[in-house]
């Protein structure tokens, strides 16, 4: 009987786990700190990545509520979402519109304000879905075969446009059918890979679809049989992307070039797609960047932003008018000094708001159309990121070196600023954050830098303390004042060393002559504003002059390896992040070549050929390394291919010199992944720690 029962009970137990349903994977995106961490008082890498993540903001008709999103992180699982949050801008109360624990993206106000549309992948691919502004009524609009990457209503709400993939090249499986089990790529000209992917044989291109009562009918290509991409890669930005105030006119942004000549060029412009005749036409001129249209409310206007010089891709970013009615083109900016984005017009269609940045910090300004005039609206240690409008609701994203994005709504006309949301308060109640100090340092050639200091918690003047160097990529990037999950000083803070960032030269908002100066000097200047940086501020009695490191990724990894061989025995520890090590390989495996074309003068077998590679190239200099020396790589990374990282690596060690190689398969030029980050601000760490305290 037992040996029966057996035979019974088994099949009976194979089938309850075939057909129970296993329970969902849950995961922790609450954000909540542990009795623990509250203890400590100190951010930690895992306290960072509890940060809820703000962005994508926009105002509804009416101007009385912001939709905007919320991206968390679970670094237990690995595993992240963003939810949909509506902000009552009234009564500052916040309703959370999503419940899927995946990407929801891009919310987008119906023009009639009954309707939200937004991105989803909870049926998988990426498609676009409404739901009523409570977050009810949640409805999938679009089942697109791979899914679409962008959407947005047109202003009478009668079409949607959305981008999606188009796959137009013919691959290695379709030209060799016979032979399935092959792995092959096949090449014959630039851009082969950019950014972080291999061309994958298609292109973003943007479709039109008539629209009515939550449904789409089948979406038009206007970019059919075209090779070319908008918005642009590879971060494809939809703000490349809008509707006239008509409806009838779609503005793109694209660069239709082909091969080596879109790999050394940087000559985007900007379409016209009429809706009804199916005609296309180019607006803009030049060899330059133009991107970021937006129309004025009364439709008569189109301002962009327009770069100038070929193959420069952080030339002045210029605002420019077109006259719709006449067909003239005005430099609106020419007489200010400063970059300009982020466009938002005035409801008379006489200002136009933008950001711009002033002493490596990023204020909302407003220009008169008319007469030209600026004035700065905001100002105080801050990045604004983006802003919005509607009616006299103006509302930005704004950050600063001690609080991650919120938002905030300012008065254009007094330049008061409200905070909106509090989406990290619980953080800060229980963490404390490290003081921000200005200080101004003479540079080698009598000019003044920019010099933030941020000190830890609980500073006490009279102890001594480790200072790191910090040295910013770009190589045209201000040190402003971000909040940077990768590289955060207030985390750097929090482990008692104290923070020197200098805007050395080739840095923006200090003029355009101070950015353009390091083209073609990448080892000059700036690596003596480096040390005019460290050497003033190690005088500080606080600054413990024996106990000083330096770190860096992109360009900032560059000068970790050029300041190993010229600093004098100034530091105790180096620590590289995708850094470029020998400028002639770099020069032959980078992807966007006009920005080495531009920067480094020319290729290296160009003659006279440019002085960097001689005078510049870090791998020239390594005999006199002499220090300790943390090297992160990323196989992903295409703008500096990790090799750039093996190199340094492998002269290092056989030179015997204290080194270690931290390499992430899976990552680009940033580290993206929870745990990576992680294993990352814990090496990071334990290098300085070691080295330096």
């Amino acid at each position: 009987m037992k040996h029966h029962a057996k035979l019974i009970l088994l099949p009976a137990l194979v089938l309850l786990f075939c057909f129970c349903e296993r329970p969902e994977e849950t995961h922790d995106f609450s954000g909540e700190l542990t009795d623990e961490e509250i203890e400590g008082g100190r951010l930690t890498p895992e306290i960072l990545w509890k940060f809820g993540r703000v962005g994508s903001s926009q105002l509804s008709p009416d101007g009385n509520t912001v939709v905007y999103t919320v991206s968390r992180y679970d670094h237990k699982s690995n595993k992240s979402m963003t939810e949909i949050c509506a902000l009552d801008i009234e009564n500052l109360e916040v309703t959370i519109l999503t419940s899927h624990q995946g990407a929801n993206t891009s919310p987008r106000w119906h023009p009639d304000g009954e309707k939200i549309g937004f991105l989803s992948d909870e049926t998988d691919k990426m498609q676009l879905w409404e739901m009523n502004p409570d977050g009810s009524g949640k409805t999938q609009l679009t089942d697109i075969e791979g899914g679409i990457t962008g959407f947005d209503y047109s202003p009478a709400g009668t079409h949607v446009y959305y981008t999606k993939q188009v796959k137009l090249d013919e691959t290695p499986a379709e030209k060799h059918p016979d032979l399935p089990h092959m792995n092959v790529r096949i090449e014959d000209d630039l851009m082969f890979r950019h950014w972080d992917q291999w061309h994958n044989y298609s292109y973003s291109h943007i479709f039109v679809a008539e629209y009515s009562h939550g449904q789409l009918d089948e979406g038009k290509d206007i970019m059919e049989g075209e090779k070319y991409d908008s918005p642009l890669a590879p971060f494809y930005d939809q703000a490349q992307i809008t509707w006239c105030p008509e409806g009838k006119i779609i503005a793109y942004t694209s660069k239709k070039l082909k091969g080596v000549d879109y790999a050394v060029s940087t000559n985007s412009n900007i379409f016209f797609y009429d809706i009804e005749t199916g005609e296309t036409a180019k607006i803009t001129e030049g060899e330059g960047y133009d991107r970021y249209p937006v129309f004025s409310p009364c439709g008569k206007y189109m301002a962009w932003q327009s770069m100038e010089t070929p193959g420069y891709e952080s030339d002045k970013a210029r605002l420019f008018l077109y006259n719709r009615e006449n067909g003239v083109k005005t430099y609106l900016t020419r007489d200010f000094e400063e970059n300009a984005s982020d466009f938002v017009w005035s409801r008379d269609s006489d200002i136009i708001y933008f950001i711009s940045g002033t002493n490596a910090t990023y204020q909302v300004f407003s220009i008169n159309v008319n007469t030209r005039h600026i004035n700065q609206v905001t100002s105080g240690y801050h990045n604004y990121t983006s802003i919005g409008k509607k009616g006299n609701t103006l509302i930005g994203e704004k950050m600063s070196m001690s609080m991650a994005t919120e938002l905030f709504q300012i008065d254009p006309a007094a330049g008061e600023e409200t905070q909106l949301t509090f989406t990290n308060s619980h953080i800060y109640d229980n963490i404390e954050m490290g003081r921000v100090e200005e200080h101004w340092v003479s540079t080698t050639d009598d000019k003044s830098m920019l010099v933030w200091l941020i000190l830890p918690p609980d500073f006490d003047s009279n102890k001594e303390y480790p200072a790191l160097l910090y040295c910013q990529g770009g190589p045209q990037s201000a040190v402003s004042q971000f909040f940077s999950y990768r590289w955060n000083f207030q985390l750097m803070a929090a482990n008692d060393y104290v923070i020197v960032a200098p805007n050395r030269r080739g840095l923006p908002t200090f003029g355009q002559e101070w950015n353009r100066q390091i083209s073609g000097d990448w080892g000059g200047q700036a690596m003596d504003d480096y040390l005019s940086a460290i050497d003033a501020m190690k005088e500080k009695p606080f600054i413990d002059r024996d106990r000083l490191g330096a770190v860096g990724a992109s360009f900032g990894g560059y000068s970790t390896f050029k300041l190993a061989g010229m600093h004098e025995r100034r530091f105790k520890a180096f620590i590289a992040h995708n850094g470029v090590y020998n400028l002639e390989s770099m020069y032959g495996a980078t992807e966007e070549i006009f920005f080495v074309n531009h920067d480094l003068e020319g290729p290296y077998w160009k003659r006279p050929k440019p002085v960097s590679y001689d005078e510049f190239s870090p791998h020239r200099f390594v005999q006199h390394w002499d220090t300790p020396m943390l090297i992160i790589t990323s196989e992903k990374d295409y703008r500096v291919p990790y090799t750039e990282g093996l190199q340094a690596f492998t002269a290092a060690r056989l030179q015997g010199i204290p080194s270690r190689l931290l390499h992430f398969p899976e990552e680009n030029h940033w580290i993206l992944q929870p745990q990576n980050g992680i294993v990352w601000q814990r090496e990071f760490f334990a290098w300085l720690d070691k080295w330096v305290k």
